[in-house]
């Protein structure tokens, strides 16, 4: 199981929001900028790292100029998602460089621009994003109901080539909760790959994902709060791997 580290940019600065509430975001400009906490991750020994645009998912701005820096910098992949909603933007990250998109919106209203998206560049480059609320996908910046399950989502997309899903906890995102892990064994025993986000707090709860059998999981706020650090986790899931 890998341990992913994100960045998520807000005005071009670090930042975690609480259950995707872009009021009162929490700044880490201590740490650096994006760019010098990203080879932070990657000196720690992250495989991958996770970069969200919120300013590109809520619709206030881009923070474009970040992630291009961040993708010429590190030497790692780096996956990308927020705001992704249309073909033109989708091809001009994955040109870019970066080795991943995470797709919510534009899946659920555009699935042809999926597919096509899907037939260019194969189904390791394309993930969908199932971020879910009371039993619900929420689509738009976590505002607009999919009016589907993560479920019944993940097995409609699944039949058109999707393998790899971000399944997030919108109620749990950012509260060190632990992470929601009913749905996620749901959405794995179909058969697909699945990446955790959403809630986790500790150690045991990557050693909990582990044993759901998901692919990997995004840890955010409990690394910038130093409640493990990512070469702790990194040793907790490679046992016995």
């Amino acid at each position: 199981m890998e341990v992913i580290p994100a960045v998520d940019l807000m005005g071009g600065r670090v930042v975690r929001l609480l259950k995707g509430n872009p009021q009162f975001p929490k700044s880490y400009e201590h740490l650096g900028s994006p760019v010098e906490v990203a080879m932070k991750w990657e000196a720690e020994g992250a495989k991958s790292i996770h970069v969200i645009d919120l300013n590109a998912a809520l619709e206030l701005g881009s923070n474009l100029h970040v992630i291009k820096e961040i993708v010429n910098t590190v030497g790692v992949p780096v996956q990308v998602g927020g705001g992704i909603r249309s073909l033109e933007s989708a091809r001009g990250l994955l040109d870019l460089g970066v080795d991943r998109i995470i797709l919510g919106s534009l899946a659920f209203e555009e699935p042809t621009t999926l597919e096509i998206l899907l037939e260019e560049y194969g189904s390791r480059r394309i993930i969908v994003a199932l971020d879910h609320l009371n039993g619900t996908v929420m689509v738009r910046g976590w505002k607009t109901p999919a009016m589907l399950s993560p479920e019944v989502a993940a097995s409609r997309f699944s039949r058109l080539g999707v393998n790899l899903f971000l399944v997030t906890s919108v109620a749990r995102d950012g509260t060190l909760m632990g992470p929601d892990l009913d749905t996620l064994f749901k959405v794995h025993r179909l058969g697909v790959d699945v990446i955790a986000a959403g809630g986790i707090s500790s150690l045991e709860d990557l050693l909990d994902l582990k044993k759901v059998g998901v692919r990997g999981v995004i840890v955010g706020k409990a690394l910038y709060e130093g409640r493990f650090s990512l070469s702790e986790a990194l040793k907790v899931v490679d046992v016995d791997d």
